[in-house]
């Protein structure tokens, strides 16, 4: 087998699929920028809502991390009537995750938004946007398994159909029927509610000999339960670390003493998010390879399979380092009107603190693959607690520098986050020899 071209099979797909996750982003961002008169207000009030929808999605992002591990290494040893099992245990988890969130919606609105600082603006995108959140929860648990079933293709299929209809409709929503970021809050429900149709629908077309291959009393069973949820816990709490993280770097930003950074570190973030996303699609090959070799008892395999994902990784950052060098006020210019009057001071200023954007695809080289490589052997202690390290050492350098070098503090604390998160996973697993003998 030629496994950079396996790597590759699993990765573009993924990469597609999750470079639709932050153009999304980036449109809402571009047409906030370019409706209304104050572009600074509008963005701004849709990235504290779009913080606020991070922190849920993130923290139920274990559905799909802790499903496609398990069903990976299952779908590498042949056992695929576990396989089966693991769909309905990650959509039965999706299902009452989204129920909850429903019922508890208002105090979970509400306190969100008195964290985040929310503005009506805000608080009518999260009221509207809520009804998308179970939908989403349902498309991680199908991502999971598909990725773990070594299938990307679905994953893309279905991503780029999510984002061409919230595309499409975000237009007609927030121009058409002038309904502003409320408009992007009701294209998202109508996008992700979508995807789950079609996700089901490629589920049944390509799989329906396997879904008949399952025994209630197995997927209740209690030992593969504890593990699944073992593993969700770890997950739970590294994803929260994260949201915290993210949630917290927009809440400084909305404190700074310019109100206009708030704007800036926004756009800033889509562009390390844009590559964020691509790199982890060889997290995601990463993941389902990984848990494919453990399962077959590979572990040669599994060596120069980590071996090559990571040095994809490295590759990927380079390349977007010489990009944000060459093009990174076109690149800002497409988020805002170009006719508004503070157009040319958010680039201007953005040009104070792009040299952050440019260090952190160096920085995340490692992390993203790692993170791969720990969910398909299933590690997640060592992905938990190298990430409470990481957290501590945000906050700490953040709050030790804020009143020396301002919002240089908080750029220089994320880079160093993302850099330790990458290291503690590598140093923790004994330089990647305690996973390679997991597959013995």
């Amino acid at each position: 087998m030629d496994l950079n071209r396996e790597i590759l099979r699993l990765a573009l797909p993924n990469i597609v699929s999750n470079i639709t996750v932050p153009l999304m982003g980036i449109v809402s961002t571009a047409i906030a920028g370019h409706w209304g008169s104050d572009s600074t207000a509008t963005i701004g009030a849709l990235a504290i809502g779009v913080s606020i929808f991070n922190f849920i999605y993130w923290n139920c992002s274990f559905v799909r991390m802790g499903t496609s591990g398990l069903t990976a290494q299952a779908y590498g040893a042949g056992r695929f009537e576990e396989c089966t099992n693991m769909l309905y245990r990650a959509l039965t988890v999706a299902v009452v995750m989204g129920a909850l969130v429903l019922i508890l919606q208002q105090p979970l609105g509400e306190a969100a938004l008195w964290a985040m600082h929310g503005g009506e603006m805000t608080r009518e995108y999260f009221y509207t946007r809520i009804w998308a959140v179970p939908a989403g929860i349902l498309l991680f648990g199908f991502n999971g398994w598909f990725t773990g079933m070594q299938n990307a293709l679905f994953p893309m299929i279905t991503a780029v159909t999510v984002n061409v209809i919230h595309l499409a409709c975000s237009l007609a929503f927030a121009f058409g029927l002038d309904l502003g970021i409320v408009g992007i809050a009701y294209a998202s429900v109508v996008a992700q509610w979508s995807g789950v149709l079609l996700a089901a629908t490629l589920l049944v077309v390509r799989y329906r000999s396997l879904l008949t291959r399952f025994d209630r009393r197995k997927v209740l069973d209690l030992k593969p339960l504890k593990t699944f949820m073992r593993i969700n816990r770890d997950i739970i709490l590294r994803t929260f670390c994260i949201v915290a993280v993210y949630t917290f770097f927009t809440g400084a930003s909305a404190r700074m003493e310019d109100p206009a950074l708030l704007a800036v570190n926004t756009l800033l973030l889509e562009l390390f998010t844009l590559f964020s996303y691509m790199n982890d699609g060889f997290a995601y090959a990463a993941e389902a390879l990984t848990g494919r070799y453990i399962g077959a008892r590979d572990s040669e395999a599994l060596h120069r399979c980590m071996r090559k994902c990571l040095g994809w990784g490295m590759v990927i950052s380079a390349v977007f380092v010489g990009f944000y060098l060459v093009g990174w006020r076109q690149l800002l210019g497409l988020f805002v009107d170009r006719d508004a009057p503070n157009a040319a001071q958010l680039i201007d200023m953005a040009g104070n603190y792009v040299v952050w954007v440019i260090l952190i695809p160096l920085a995340s080289a490692m992390p993203f693959i790692m993170d791969g490589i720990m969910v398909g052997a299933t590690e997640t202690r060592i992905m938990r607690n190298s990430m409470f390290l990481a957290t501590a050492a945000y906050f700490g350098i953040f709050y030790v520098g804020a009143p020396l070098i301002g919002n240089n503090a908080l750029w220089l604390a994320f880079t160093l986050y993302m850099a330790l998160r990458g290291l503690f996973q590598y140093l923790m697993t004994h330089r990647l020899r305690s996973i390679r003998e997991k597959a013995a």
